[in-house]
């Protein structure tokens, strides 16, 4: 793509993301609906304007690590810690529930091959945490219960789904399953995790010093969106989705996490906190609309067999038993119904996780058309309902 023309692609995303999103709130709709069909609008599906070609894509990754960066600032970790039981419930039924029930649909229901069933169980597998977080920062739900259980839950769900795809993958090109070295890269990332959020917390302090010292402008944002790229890379290397690289790194500046060592070292932090949040949020702000719209881009439409009895009874049927895989899932934790359904519904969207997938079986000639048209279907629908959902819930009883 020329120069030119690149700055022309990046226009029109962002004008049309702020345009969407504030026809989306005067119609009293989530946010981030209005940044979702900008995409499908401007996108492959409709007018054909913008093609989610690598570089938009390498924005939009930049953009869901700032958002889990945001997210991170935000979260109580001792909070999110006394969730962590009900996280890991709702995680693993919510991965595992909507694997067996999809690979099961396809492989004794439509009698697909056994890889081609594998692959469209891991397809209705993970949440996208990116729309889920989203629709309750704009609900300002986020620091609830259900918020936390969530949030813990969406990260868990991206870990597992990471090592699901690996597995998924290495089978797909003839190389058998190897449990090791799934092992391997869970125990990676468990320590990543762990670790991470120390280590950027001690880089923080040496931050803090640059700043009292520095007389430049704009040492916090450079230093910060430094740190937060670092992060990705390093959850990257050790076999991590990216975006825990961000979340981690907001985290451990976040003014409610404490050092395991003492509590003492967090002292005066809490105005440097606000101080990165205030510096921060204007390149936050700029970045993650690209992420919600090229996820719009990718949903392409015209792909799909629209007259072909196949394709609606294969959507219908595997878009049922993904949005049951989710609902079901906090049904196994304590808390009120209302909680319950919200934690629910919260899960239910697949968004870019789900395209990963579905574009890697359709990449490896897993996938035929009809089957992969079927998956788009799937994917659209669970991305875009569940935020009016959401939204009706709290409106109603919350």
């Amino acid at each position: 793509m020329a120069v030119h023309d690149y700055f022309l692609t990046l226009l029109i995303i962002l004008l049309s993301a702020r345009l969407f999103t504030e026809i989306a709130v005067r119609l009293k709709a989530p946010a981030v609906i209005g940044e979702l069909l900008a995409g499908v609008l401007i996108g492959p599906s409709l007018l054909g304007w913008v093609e989610p070609v690598e570089a938009v894509k390498l924005l939009a990754e930049i953009g869901i690590i700032m958002l889990l960066f945001e997210v991170g600032l935000e979260t109580d970790v001792r909070r999110l810690a006394k969730t962590g039981a009900k996280a890991f419930i709702v995680a693993s039924v919510g991965l595992s529930m909507p694997f067996i029930m999809g690979f099961s649909l396809a492989f004794w229901f439509f009698e697909l091959p056994l890889l081609v069933a594998l692959f469209i169980g891991g397809t209705l597998t993970a949440t996208s945490i990116g729309i889920t977080l989203r629709v309750l920062a704009d609900l300002k739900r986020q620091d609830s219960v259900e918020g936390q259980v969530v949030l813990g839950a969406a990260v868990l769900d991206d870990i597992l789904g990471v090592v699901l795809l690996a597995l998924l993958y290495e089978f797909s090109i003839g190389g058998g399953i190897n449990l090791i070295n799934a092992g391997k890269v869970l125990l990676s990332v468990l320590t990543f995790f762990v670790l991470a959020p120390i280590a950027a917390k001690l880089i923080s302090f040496i931050i803090k010093h640059l700043g009292s010292v520095s007389d430049v402008p704009g040492l916090i944002p450079s230093t910060i969106v430094s740190l937060m790229l670092f992060f990705a890379w390093l959850a990257h290397a050790v076999g991590a989705p990216e975006l825990l690289g961000g979340f981690s790194a907001g985290m451990a500046l976040s003014r409610r996490f404490f050092l395991p060592f003492g509590a003492s070292l967090a002292g005066g932090d809490i105005d440097f906190a606000h101080e990165i949040e205030a510096q921060m949020k204007p390149i936050i702000h700029l970045f993650t609309p690209i992420f919600f719209v090229t996820v719009g881009l990718s949903l392409n439409l015209r792909e799909i067999e629209w007259n072909s009895p196949f394709v609606w009874l294969f959507s219908s049927t595997l878009f049922a038993a993904a949005v049951a895989g989710k609902i079901i899932s906090p049904l196994f934790i304590r808390g009120s119904w209302f909680q319950r359904w919200a934690i629910g519904i919260a899960m239910v969207p697949r968004g870019e996780i789900g395209l990963i997938f579905a574009e890697l079986g359709k990449e490896s000639g897993i996938f035929t058309d009809a089957v992969y048209a079927g998956m788009i279907i799937v994917v659209a629908l669970t991305t875009l309902l569940p935020p009016f959902l959401l939204k009706w819930l709290y409106g109603r009883y919350g």
